[in-house]
């Protein structure tokens, strides 16, 4: 095998990486789309709901929005309230930007840490689902997972910031 074609390997491995919670994250809202629809037609026409729609609903918003967090923060596309920007310029804000990706990292992995320790004892009790029976414990410690990925990102945000800011605007649109 060529080098020329190990690096294509390594690109689609790569690019595959990256869009994976993307592409989960899409397919959990197609999945809650399609279950909301076949439920309001189950509903309207036969007077017989999907049972488990409500719970369903709860685990394909879980997966969907703990698939996008890691994603989101990455890209830095959170919802940002500006008031400071007219008054902070140049290092000033460059600095403000480590200091908030930073002290969001490490606030957050407060609330994973917990999720994990909840995901452990919903594992122990046996916690399931009222209709499905699906363990409740496998949807926690995704949630768990991805915080903990979204900290370390944050993290990594704010390193980059600080050794080479030009580096995220490169990769935003990416």
């Amino acid at each position: 095998m060529n080098t020329n074609s190990r690096s294509q390997e390594g690109a689609w491995a790569r690019h595959a990486l990256a869009h994976a919670p993307s592409y989960l994250a899409a397919t959990a809202l197609f999945a809650l789309m399609a279950m909301t629809f076949a439920d309001v037609v189950l509903r309207s026409v036969f007077n017989s709901p999907i049972s488990a729609a409500t719970e369903l609903t709860r685990l394909f918003m879980a997966i969907t929005v703990f698939s996008s967090l890691p994603v989101i923060s990455w890209r830095g596309e959170h919802i940002v309230v500006d008031l400071l920007d007219p008054f902070v310029r140049g290092r000033a804000a460059q600095v403000r930007d480590v200091l908030i990706d930073a002290l969001a990292g490490i606030v957050i992995f407060w609330p994973a840490i917990r999720v994990y320790e909840l995901a452990e004892r919903a594992k122990q009790y046996g916690d399931t689902t009222e209709y499905l029976q699906i363990p409740q414990f496998y949807i926690a410690y995704f949630i768990a997972f991805s915080t903990f990925v979204t900290a370390l990102i944050l993290l990594l945000r704010a390193v980059i910031r600080a050794v080479a800011p030009d580096y995220l605007a490169t990769i935003k649109n990416a």
